[in-house]
């Protein structure tokens, strides 16, 4: 059986999944809406509705469980309240503890620094506010675990609240030029 591969910047709103039957979710926009996908695709993990960035898609369920179950880094570009200091990087590569499923958790060790330049990154649908309500910086963080909204719990834990998420690396797969809602077809994924 031929299986399909993809690479897809997921916009902000979208759920990581192609439909549901849950009336609840008759609103919400799916990952179908955005392409003409072949019968049993599935996400290679998810972005939460308010994240964006690099979603892997495919037909194969056997590299869906190796990624989902490896230690693969996913690199993030995150928009946090405030002017970020050195010691809560310094506190985001250590390790910080968040709650997971009503427990605690101690975050892995991480790669995490301040980024110098504005990343060149589409505008977002939903505006993220402007300059009156203060000052706002950019971090990257590498992670290779995926909690159910890690990235930002991690950054409001050490008082930056998340502003915006983009998912921009898995593995040595990147985002490159792919503009927000498009999709690429992959020959494999590494």
């Amino acid at each position: 059986m031929e299986h399909y591969h993809f690479k897809l910047f997921k916009p902000y709103g979208y759920l990581s999944q192609f439909k549901t039957n849950a009336k609840h979710e008759r609103n919400k926009k799916f990952l179908g809406e955005l392409y003409d996908f072949p019968e049993g695709t599935m996400a290679i993990g998810r972005l939460d509705k308010d994240s964006e960035g690099l979603l892997l898609l495919t037909t194969d369920g056997k590299v869906s469980y190796e990624i989902t179950s490896s230690k693969t880094d996913k690199e993030y570009y995150v928009q946090v309240d405030g002017d970020i200091t050195d010691e809560a990087i310094v506190e985001l590569q250590q390790g910080v503890s968040i709650t997971h499923k009503n427990e605690s958790y101690v975050t892995k060790p991480c790669k995490a620094f301040k980024l110098k330049v504005i990343p060149n990154l589409p505008q977002r649908v939903k505006k993220i506010r402007d300059e009156r309500h203060g000052k706002t910086s950019w971090i990257s963080i590498t992670i290779n675990e995926g909690k159910f909204r890690q990235v930002r719990k991690m950054t409001a834990q050490v008082g930056f609240p998340t502003l915006r998420l983009v998912r921009v690396r898995i593995g040595t797969i990147t985002l490159n030029n792919l503009e927000m809602g498009e999709v690429n077809k992959l020959i494999s994924i590494p």
